[in-house]
């Protein structure tokens, strides 16, 4: 009679860490993202269209008022990695802004060095991403003091709006209006164009 083989299985790890969730963002190439919030790890599929719409949208109206403002800040679109310095965090917002310092620092380092002030996050949500981005991400961004934190819903066709103090967050069904320090006219978005079929 045979001798049954024995498998032997690593546990999965009950907290993550940064440098864990690079590695798997790494052997992914893009298809899924992973992210962890105080180490608790976060999967999320490849996003679908009117995910990518939608960020593309907010990213390109972003750019060209803070260029027409000169204000003194950068605007990305996911992925880079923030992590406030924390090992037990990494997070990809959708679309943010940081001071324009802190691009500097990052073109020095040759990738995304750790952001210590985000002037706006925006995450996309979907249905495989909404409870954590309105949940553990926003909890995340308040406790960062990010002074202002956006979840854009295209299914529901509205915005949440938070900041560091709110319980609650304003929920915008016609307009969103960001108004930085430094800018002499606030940006106003349409959420009927913003959410327009492409």
């Amino acid at each position: 009679m045979e001798t049954p083989r024995t498998t032997v299985v690593e546990p999965e790890p009950s907290y993550y860490t940064a440098e864990m969730v690079r590695a798997l963002n790494e052997a992914e190439e893009g298809s899924t993202r992973y992210e962890c919030v105080y180490g608790e790890l976060f999967v999320t599929p490849g996003p679908g269209e009117p995910h990518q719409f939608t960020a593309g949208e907010i990213y390109s109206r972003l750019k060209q008022y803070v260029q027409a403002e000169r204000l003194d800040a950068v605007v990305y679109f996911a992925p880079a990695d923030i992590t406030w310095g924390r090992d037990d965090v990494l997070v990809q917002p959708d679309v943010f802004v940081v001071p324009r310092e802190m691009a500097r620092e990052a073109r020095r380092a040759g990738r995304f060095a750790p952001v210590h002030h985000l002037l706006l996050a925006i995450e996309v949500v979907s249905p495989n991403s909404r409870m954590r981005d309105r949940f553990a991400k926003r909890r995340l961004y308040q406790d960062r003091g990010v002074p202002t934190y956006w979840t854009a819903d295209p299914s529901a066709r509205t915005v949440e709006v938070w900041t560091p103090d709110a319980h609650f967050p304003r929920i915008e069904r016609e307009r969103l209006a960001w108004h930085p320090e430094g800018a002499g006219e606030p940006l106003v978005i349409t959420l009927a164009d913003l959410f327009a079929e492409p």
